[in-house]
């Protein structure tokens, strides 16, 4: 039978144990509403939120996701209070969303631009500091009128700590090469992702201020290790 390990006891540090080679592409949480709900901006979200506490619905993948921690996160930069909804799949909470059960959300792209394109949902503002290729219309947090809100999954290449140099080079020198190739960055825009280059120095320090960053959201939420 097979136990699943806790994160009490998580057997690496990712700061200490992995080597950085670099990070590739980021996906940005979109703050998307139910598109029969009279907020048409970030600024009438926020305040029909505040008139209406806890009366608004949004629906992640489960406690922890990067979906529950956008919302949480933004729950803390606006003073607004939410309800959370986790579902185990993506699948099961679109219906939800659509009957206006569930209509608010800090999804990633690819889960809701099937819903944007149909016009069930009014995608508000992405949670990152530049608009999304995908999305080009879709202001950011802050062009919407909220500073420092950022969140977003990323992907990234690591390798286990003291690889030797001369290979963490090569590794970084190919994913550059793949990046820049047009036909992968427009299979990355496909799939809601917005590829970017950051080397392995640049990527130890967003890896650290990221912990940093959502080790203080977990902490005011209260989410205790699994």
């Amino acid at each position: 039978m097979r136990t699943r390990r806790s994160t009490r006891d998580l057997p690496y540090d990712p700061l200490k144990d992995l080597a950085p080679i670099g990070l590739f592409a980021t996906l940005p949480n979109v703050i998307v509403i139910n598109s029969k709900l009279p907020p048409k901006s970030l600024r009438e979200l926020i305040d029909y939120a505040k008139g209406h506490p806890r009366e608004l619905n949004y629906g992640t993948v489960g406690v922890g996701s990067s979906q529950h921690l956008a919302a949480a996160y933004f729950e803390q930069l606006t003073g607004t209070e939410l309800t959370h909804v986790p579902y185990r799949n993506i699948a099961a909470y679109t219906p939800d969303f659509i009957a206006g059960q569930v209509p608010l959300g800090f999804q990633l792209l690819p889960n809701v631009l099937g819903l944007i394109k149909s016009g069930d949902a009014r995608p508000l503002a992405v949670a990152s500091d530049k608009r999304m290729t995908a999305v080009p219309d879709v202001p950011t947090a802050a062009e919407a009128g909220l500073k420092n809100y950022e969140s977003a999954a990323w992907l990234a290449l690591l390798a286990p700590a003291n690889t030797d140099r001369a290979v963490v080079d090569k590794l970084y020198k190919a994913m550059v090469e793949a990046v820049n190739d047009p036909k992968v960055r427009a299979l990355f825009v496909e799939q809601g992702a917005e590829p970017l280059v950051m080397d392995p120095q640049g990527l130890k320090n967003f890896m650290t201020s990221e912990t940093t960053k959502w080790i203080g959201v977990i902490k005011k939420i209260g989410i205790e290790p699994m």
